[in-house]
């Protein structure tokens, strides 16, 4: 089990991710606590990961997280779940939620890690057709996704048929912050945005 606290006062980029006019904890961050726990294990990939409900933050104070990584299975894998709730409850009270639960696999094989993905040697990906982004936060914030300064990371975009491709990066000061996260949530998160932007879908992000 790792244990932590989330806030917007120790992680100020955390306020500038809004949704319906709250700000929650992006689904990115979980990402990144959930492989920074099956790290520690050697379970660092992320096989599945469900959102279970929306991790809220408050306006000032904290949230309590913990992130709970299972036995492993024959298989080499772990079952995993992220819980909350607001700090400062006693160890006997209640109140944890869970926010997220999935599975983490072990480090091995060609599926590890980070590496260069094929038939990406040439850039922008031969075929690809330039999607203008311009505009794209403000008709993200009128369906309720409102990206401040920190999170408007997309700086162009391509589709190939169903694949799509982005150019981001970590803006302002934030990118100061990098040497902290194995991937820093807003790079992550701003990497989903042009998907976001297209809408309809399943809601499942491979």
């Amino acid at each position: 089990m790792l244990s932590g606290r989330l806030s917007c006062a120790t992680d100020p980029w955390l306020a500038d991710h809004v949704v319906a006019g709250s700000v929650v904890f992006p689904g990115a961050g979980l990402v990144e606590l959930v492989v920074a726990a099956g790290g520690r294990v050697g379970c660092g990939r992320v096989e599945e990961l469900a959102l279970v409900a929306p991790l809220v933050l408050p306006e000032s104070g904290g949230v309590d997280v913990q992130v709970i990584v299972g036995a492993v299975d024959g298989g080499g894998r772990r079952e995993v779940s992220v819980f909350g709730r607001g700090e400062g409850l006693g160890e006997d009270e209640a109140g944890w939620v869970r926010y997220a639960s999935g599975v983490v696999v072990e480090e091995s094989g060609e599926g590890s890690g980070v590496g260069v993905v094929s038939g990406l040697s040439e850039w922008p990906p031969v075929g690809a057709e330039p999607v203008v982004v311009e505009g794209m936060y403000e008709d993200l914030a009128a369906e309720g996704l409102s990206y401040g300064p920190a999170f408007q990371g997309v700086r162009a975009a391509w589709r190939r048929g169903e694949e799509t491709f982005a150019e981001v990066v970590l803006p302002g000061s934030v990118g100061a912050e990098a040497g902290r996260f194995g991937v820093h949530p807003v790079l992550l998160d701003a990497a989903l945005h042009v998907v976001a932007s297209r809408g309809g879908g399943s809601g499942e992000v491979a």
